[in-house]
């Protein structure tokens, strides 16, 4: 797929991703290293938690859906550059076996005043589970080449 450029960033445009499978290894794997609270390493202590069984961290999904971000069809000039986060929620657990893909739109899109060869995107992106149900939501700034003169 080609690059796209500030101008490419039409209000309303959306984009969509490939697909992830979380296995119960990568969550445990995960955990172990960023995020290690018992409902995200141990699936029959996860059993007693919150999340009455193995759930992957928030952060981990995050890490997913950058992936997703980064190999699907949202591909800016440049690269996925954020600014941060208006909003950031994860109404659902991933759990092992879930099948993750990713719905962007753009939400706003203007070319900076200071530095003309930029601007910026509000996206809002929707992660979703196998039954199409939200994992998790974010709204998120990106700095996004505009167009090179005579490009």
């Amino acid at each position: 797929m080609t690059e796209l450029y500030l101008e490419d960033f039409l209000i309303g445009r959306t984009f969509g991703s490939d697909q992830l499978t979380m296995t119960e290894a990568d969550i445990i794997r995960f955990a172990e290293e960023f995020d290690p609270q018992p409902f995200h390493l141990d699936p029959d202590a996860a059993k007693a938690t919150f999340f009455r069984g193995l759930a992957a961290s928030g952060w981990h999904t995050a890490a997913m859906t950058m992936r997703l971000l980064v190999t699907g069809d949202f591909r800016p000039a440049g690269g996925v550059i954020g600014s941060g986060f208006d909003a950031l929620s994860w109404p659902r657990p991933v759990r092992p076996g879930d099948t993750l893909r990713v719905e962007s739109e753009v939400l706003e899109a203007r070319q900076s005043r200071s530095r003309p060869e930029q601007g910026i995107i509000k996206v809002r992106g929707t992660t979703f589970n196998q039954h199409d149900e939200a994992v998790q939501v974010f709204v998120g700034n990106l700095i996004v080449l505009a167009r090179p003169v005579g490009g």
